[in-house]
């Protein structure tokens, strides 16, 4: 199970993926969660490995997603009485009452995707924007045709053709060209072919009319080829070459954040389903998500939703005596 934990989270890494994963550091029976026990979540609410039954799950999931909006981690703890258990600086108490009882302390931590910085070109520019990047803990690809022999102490990776570059890129990739203008059309015509967030030419404003001029007699559409700035980066008077890396650096950054935000905006703002994504556990009181809920029951012409089949079975045998209270 521990092999498949860490090479699922490696493979989310690789794809620029965010998740969160989930620990059990521990655990008071009786609970089917063990410390040790491990899970990731990801931003869709997706759960891969095993934290507990599935009255923890729903909870769980929720915690973490809260975490990857946040980028903070957080330490909860799953109890059926929380107000009788000792209060924790920095521990978030949450109900959890199925019936099998017993406590649960998990801590949540996010995995944000490392933010992917390709350089097309072997300019001075490029380099000082490489090593800026890499200070930042980005992974830095050089892609460099010219070059030849090992990657330079400034990328983590050497490239040295240009289509190569198309299977780097993430959600969360940022690309340069600065080439001085020997490939600059053949660059930018592999980056616009990819979802990269940012596209930026290192060109002066005649030279960038000119290169947007060719792509346009290539077929590239007008909203193409607004995807690429030029000049790179944000307006500092930068005039030295690792002043301008530094205004471009600056530039993606602002891009990145801007891209962050959007997402949760859009996903906070996003309009109602049609049908709630949660139901309540009629017995217990727990969240179920109504996609995935596996014990359902119909009674009155309505659908009820249990978190484990002993919450089902309780209901089916008397539903009168929790109607009352839902």
């Amino acid at each position: 199970m521990y092999d498949e934990f860490f090479s699922k989270a490696q493979a989310l890494r690789e794809a620029g993926v965010p998740f969160a994963t989930a620990t059990v550091v521990r655990a008071e029976r009786p609970t089917s969660g063990k410390p040790g026990d491990k899970a990731i979540v990801t931003a869709d609410g997706t759960m891969y490995g095993w934290i507990g039954g599935s009255c923890a799950q729903p909870t769980v999931i929720r915690e973490a997603l809260a975490a990857l909006r946040s980028d903070e981690s957080r330490f909860v703890r799953l109890s059926p009485d929380p107000a009788s258990q000792p209060p924790r600086e920095g521990l978030l108490d949450v109900p959890m009452t199925c019936f099998s009882g017993g406590t649960l302390e998990i801590y949540i931590e996010p995995q944000q995707p490392q933010p992917r910085l390709i350089v097309v070109g072997g300019l001075p520019v490029a380099r000082a924007l490489a090593e800026l990047a890499r200070a930042m803990s980005y992974r830095t690809i050089v892609v460099d045709p010219a070059h030849h022999g090992d990657a330079p102490p400034y990328a983590d990776e050497l490239l040295t053709e240009l289509p190569a570059l198309a299977g780097r890129v993430t959600p969360v990739t940022f690309i340069l060209i600065a080439t001085h203008g020997q490939y600059d059309e053949l660059a930018l015509e592999q980056a616009l072919a990819t979802p990269a967030p940012y596209i930026g030419l290192v060109a002066s404003r005649k030279r960038a009319a000119q290169v947007r001029e060719y792509l346009a007699d290539q077929g590239f559409a007008p909203e193409q080829l607004a995807r690429f700035k030029s000049p790179a980066g944000l307006d500092i008077g930068a005039r030295r070459g690792d002043e301008i890396a530094l205004s471009i650096m600056a530039e993606i950054v602002q891009c990145r954040r801007g891209l962050a935000d959007l997402a949760w905006q859009e996903a906070v703002e996003a309009p109602p389903a049609a049908t709630p994504a949660e139901a309540i556990d009629p017995v217990c009181g727990m969240s179920v998500e109504i996609a995935g809920a596996r014990y359902t029951y119909d009674h009155g012409g309505e659908t009820f939703y249990f978190c484990c089949p002993a919450c089902r079975k309780s209901f089916v045998r008397a539903p009168d005596e929790y109607l009352v209270h839902k």
